[in-house]
């Protein structure tokens, strides 16, 4: 195991094309998706509130369709009769869906393409963040939450990704799937496994989807959704008043509808897009260079993690 010291610095290989990413991600990345496109169809998993309620707002505002699905029945027809005033009721569809349980996804598909015909954008937004008891599945405590998370977060997009990839891919006109991930499936910062472990598994799995869908010659592409620090329901809302640090939904599901690339990774106020891939790029090299398990946060590394933080976003401003 490498041993924490402070080393003259070199030259940062990463400057220049952190520079280029930063651009690219504050510019728009690239015409609309053709998927998004009036008169076309979304879905939209976690639909009833937060990000997947702005993105519908999004997206009827673009002139697509909008298929809801929530498991809260109360907050999912509130949000149908949002949606109704933006694009009219004829062409909003709310359907009561547990995404952890596959008959009730296959019932939701079956509704979809009823009433619209096809499916061309399927937004996966729902998640929880602690179990049905409201604990938070640590590495050795809160089982129940474990399978709570998992059965939602993972096995819920799981389910919906194996239902609508095979319809969504023989369709005529292109589509595209967006899975919502987590910078904590990434930089998996410790105080809630269960919830950072369903977020990794949901990256891997829309990669290897994206992998799949490309290898097949598939006009259906998928897309890993990271947002950084949003008020939602699971970060306080609309109980606790809006941090200055977070950046609200309708702000993060901007960058929905500027498709270019596969890692959508939204900033917020508090956190550059620089500083984003920095964290990122030293969680990789605790694997890389046999450092301590989450050495960001281990008292002997900590100091040479802020080091490193600060030299590298320093050289790229200069």
């Amino acid at each position: 195991m490498s041993r924490p010291n402070s080393r003259p610095r070199l030259p940062s290989p990463f400057a220049r094309r952190f520079r280029e990413r930063a651009d690219s991600d504050l510019a728009v990345l690239a015409s609309n998706h053709t998927a998004i496109h009036g008169g076309r169809t979304c879905v939209i998993t976690g639909g009833a509130s937060g990000i997947g309620l702005a993105a519908a707002k999004k997206f009827a505002n673009h002139g697509l369709h909008v298929c809801l699905a929530d498991i809260d029945e109360k907050k999912l027809q509130q949000a149908e009769a949002e949606i109704a005033e933006i694009i009219g009721k004829d062409n909003v569809l709310a359907v009561v869906t547990d995404v952890s349980n596959l008959s009730q996804v296959e019932h939701l598909h079956d509704e979809a393409f009823k009433k619209f015909g096809e499916v061309n954008v399927l937004l996966n937004a729902a998640a929880i963040n602690t179990g049905k008891d409201g604990t938070v599945g640590t590495a050795i405590e809160n089982i129940s939450s474990w399978k709570d998370v998992l059965d939602v977060n993972l096995g819920g997009i799981i389910n919906v990704t194996q239902t609508f990839t095979g319809p969504m891919s023989a369709q005529e006109n292109p589509s595209l799937i967006i899975n919502v991930g987590s910078k904590q499936g990434i930089t998996n910062p410790p105080g809630n496994a269960a919830y950072n472990v369903s977020k990794a598994g949901v990256r891997f799995l829309t990669e290897n989807l994206a992998y799949e869908l490309r290898t097949r010659g598939s006009r259906t592409t998928a897309h890993l959704f990271i947002p950084g620090w949003t008020y939602t329901g699971m970060t306080g809302a609309p109980d606790k008043p809006k941090p200055d640090g977070a950046w609200t939904a309708e702000e993060t599901v901007h960058f929905i509808v500027r498709l270019g690339d596969f890692y959508i990774v939204c900033p917020d106020n508090e956190t550059s897009p620089e500083l984003d891939r920095l964290r990122m790029l030293w969680s990789v090299r605790d694997v890389s260079e046999g450092r301590p398990a989450l050495s960001r946060w281990h008292p002997e590394w900590k100091p040479l993690y802020e080091e490193f933080i600060k030299g590298e976003l320093e050289e790229l401003v200069e």
